[in-house]
């Protein structure tokens, strides 16, 4: 590695001391602020998320990728982060959980490319101890760089005076932004809403800008050096390969980096609205991600165009591989937490419930064939299936069984949703005809 190939670029990683505290919403104005200054801004999202970066998509106007230690690995954090810097003005990097909640935390992302983190702090209901929990976040680990504090949901220019005179002088406050339900992120079961169903984003994008343009983030953060990766060089394993992909509001759950690294591979990629109940395209293998088909009952009970050319590939014996929300259409039926059901394809016996608590949350990994990916699972449903699986998958920390993996036919079905980046041969062999 020479010295000349370092990339140097203004970053920020901004956190928490735990969830719901609005760091999506400060790092969504953040970037729409800086983007608005006529600079280029590339944003990150930390660990597994779907409904996030829609929202920093659009208010960057870049595609977000997601950053894990553990799941996406170090070598595809490194090859990303430096990527970006090649043409970015400002990288920004959202956390998930607290700051130092998860093994590995956001604490030690941040840490291991050195990015300086901007705790968000929620405070509502507080005054003085505003301080106390910046300083603790501050001081826990000395070797993590600190860039400063943000006050949110500030209720007056008092509460204000309040918050900030115990702070240590040695602990900037980088402003103090005031509760404003004009910028405020809708949420539902699964987290944020998903982008493409808040017809206001683009008001409270610019609204959550406004107010940072209250604070000192206008101004850039110190440029951070960014490393090259050692780069691979992929085998054309999915070549000839045509998948449809299904895309709408009922499945909306595909990182950037899976559809890129089939694209890598040689994949031709189509894609289909089985909400609009559009026919399956033609393709030798078929990708149902995730999503709410739970919202979406009426309508896909009755699409009969889209279930009719998906029991057709499915006859033909091609390839269909489907993850949590898609799996759940493949099933008989599918009820919702009022208790209201809907028939879906019944290409995988079985029947799913939308429960009230989660039933599964976590990093997991899985090994099929020899080969291991790894991804994550999040999900209110609990699926009852004659169906014995063909493999379970593994915890990344903790004790209990991962997720069941059904194989049925031409069809492979999970409630895990995988990172393909994190393996390309295991990847391919999912699509393969």
């Amino acid at each position: 590695m020479v010295a000349d190939a370092v990339r140097r670029c203004p970053a920020l990683f901004l956190t928490a001391p735990a969830s719901h505290q609005g760091k999506t919403t400060l790092t969504a104005g953040l970037a729409r602020y800086h983007r608005d200054q006529g600079r280029v801004v590339r944003v990150f999202k930390t660990g597994p998320d779907y409904l996030d970066p829609y929202i920093l998509e659009k208010a960057s106007g870049n595609p977000v990728y997601s950053l894990d230690l553990w799941m996406t690995g170090e070598t595809d954090c490194r090859r990303r982060l430096y990527d970006a810097a090649g043409g970015a003005d400002l990288i920004l990097i959202e956390g998930s959980m607290g700051l130092f909640d998860g093994t590995p935390s956001s604490a030690d992302l941040a840490e291991t490319f050195g990015v300086p983190v901007l705790p968000v702090i929620d405070t509502t209901g507080m005054a003085q101890t505003f301080a106390a929990i910046a300083h603790g976040l501050a001081s826990f680990r000395p070797s993590l760089p600190f860039h400063g504090v943000l006050a949110n949901r500030v209720a007056s220019a008092r509460h204000a005076e309040m918050l900030l005179e115990a702070l240590p002088p040695t602990l900037r406050c980088l402003g103090t932004v005031m509760r404003d339900d004009a910028m405020t992120l809708p949420e539902r079961h699964l987290g944020l809403v998903p982008a493409q169903e808040i017809d206001d984003l683009e008001l409270r994008l610019q609204q959550a800008a406004a107010r940072i343009a209250t604070t000192a983030l206008t101004e850039l953060p110190p440029p951070i050096a960014f490393r090259p990766a050692s780069t691979e060089v992929l085998p054309p394993l999915l070549a000839g390969v045509r998948i449809a992909i299904a895309h709408d509001k009922a499945f909306s759950f595909l990182y950037p980096a899976n559809l890129q690294l089939l694209t890598e591979l040689g994949a031709e990629l189509a894609f289909f609205s089985p909400l609009a109940d559009e026919e399956l395209p033609p393709a030798d293998a078929v990708y149902l991600p995730g999503g709410y088909p739970e919202l979406h009952l009426a309508a896909l009970s009755t699409n009969v165009r889209t279930r009719d050319s998906l029991r057709a590939h499915v006859a033909a014996g091609k390839s269909l591989y489907a993850e949590c929300g898609g799996m759940l259409y493949l099933l008989d039926k599918l009820t919702d937490k009022l208790g209201q059901s809907g028939q879906m394809l019944g290409l995988l016996p079985g029947h799913a419930t939308l429960g009230r608590r989660l039933a599964g949350l976590g990093l997991q990994s899985v090994t099929l064939g020899g080969q291991t990916l790894r991804g994550h699972t999040f999900h209110y449903t609990t699926t009852t299936t004659p169906l014995a699986p063909i493999a379970h998958a593994q915890r990344a920390s903790g004790s209990g069984q991962g997720e069941a993996v059904y194989r049925h036919g031409s069809i492979v079905a999970s409630y895990l949703h995988a990172y393909f980046p994190s393996n390309p041969v295991a990847t391919a062999s999912l699509f393969k005809p």
